[in-house]
């Protein structure tokens, strides 16, 4: 059985992949903020203590037979959906494994949901859809086009979700597409575990502590203005809260609600290198950096404009710094190695 917090009178929410980096922080904030969530998670790359409250199920969220049943039996009808791969890299070299996870389980997944009764449905989407855009910072209306399966794979589910809403209007939606997410829990209970991590704080942050011998990076001769790539770095505790106001706002409008899409980001980029003295500086650690060739499927720069977000659901991010999201990082990866600085 759950263990069930004073405070979950505002019902059950069901999240898709909340054993995993974002979803595990989804799922402590809605518990803290009185829902129930409930989480189905086959543990592929999940982890099982990191479901800190709630109700864990360890299922395939394609699984249509088991989510129906779980739907039904909490009276779910609201909607988290993290599930699915998420390396830009290896949707290059496996396609099909992408195009599987992220597109054929979530259509199985919506048609679920719209067969049981859930009116509300979040999905965890990606600035990959933008793949190189025109103009930068790029806002919700530019053309998708994205450059890497991972991408495609991203915008597939958004149009079957679209879809969906204008043949059932009762089934509304919020399409959330992030850009690079990272930090972790401010009080160290939960943050990115990755067997093989890609990301580059986290690579930084596992170099300056001594698993990795030396840290690449991967192109230095991109049009940006010190040759690396350039990403919009947002902190996954402001990343949760966007899902809360997501959430809020479609608990509070009309059945007849139009659903939304929003870019998740601050606004303004920092580059590769400017991640490593940034890590560097934290860490206080000079650990040895190479240069690689550029990855397939990588864009120049993606930078968030994120002003519908926060005109329309007034989302107000407050870990807006850089070193402040690398920091919550660092003290999340010394506790995963027993180190400290003491």
């Amino acid at each position: 059985m759950a263990k069930r917090n004073q405070g979950s009178e505002k019902g059950p929410i069901l999240i898709t992949g909340g054993a995993g980096y974002i979803g595990s922080h989804m799922a402590l904030a809605l518990w803290q903020n009185g829902f129930l969530p409930i989480v189905v998670d086959d543990l592929s790359t999940g982890r099982r203590e990191a479901v800190l409250h709630g109700e864990l199920v360890v299922a395939d969220v394609g699984d249509a037979e088991r989510v129906a049943a779980l739907i039904r039996r909490h009276g779910i009808h609201q909607v988290i959906h993290f599930a699915g791969a998420i390396e830009v890299e290896e949707s290059m070299t496996d396609p099909l494994k992408y195009y599987h996870n992220n597109v054929a389980k979530s259509l199985t997944l919506i048609k679920t949901c719209l067969e049981n009764g859930v009116s509300d449905f979040i999905f965890s989407s990606s600035a990959a859809v933008y793949g190189i855009p025109e103009k930068t910072p790029v806002g919700e209306e530019a053309p998708l086009a994205p450059i890497n399966p991972y991408g495609s794979s991203k915008m597939l589910v958004e149009m079957i979700l679209r879809d969906s809403h204008r043949a059932f209007p009762a089934f509304r939606y919020i399409a959330l597409r992030y850009f690079n997410v990272a930090g972790a829990d401010p009080q160290g209970r939960i943050g990115q575990k990755y067997p093989r991590p890609t990301h580059i704080i986290t690579r930084a942050l596992k170099t300056a502590i001594g698993q990795y011998p030396s840290l690449t990076i991967f192109g230095s001769d991109y049009p940006t203005r010190d040759g690396t790539a350039v990403r919009d770095y947002i902190h996954v505790d402001d990343l949760v809260a966007a899902h809360l106001a997501a959430l809020e706002y479609l608990r509070s409008e009309s059945a007849s609600a139009v659903s939304r899409t929003f870019n998740c980001g601050y606004g303004r980029g920092s580059s590769v290198l400017e991640v490593v003295r940034a890590a560097q500086k934290v860490t206080g650690r000079e650990f040895m950096v190479e240069m690689g060739p550029r990855r397939p499927g990588d864009p120049p720069e993606l930078v968030a404009d994120a002003s519908r977000i926060r005109r329309e659901l007034a989302w107000r991010p407050r870990h807006d710094n850089l070193e402040a999201i690398i920091s919550s990082a660092w003290n999340w990866e010394k506790k995963l190695a027993g180190h400290s600085d003491r």
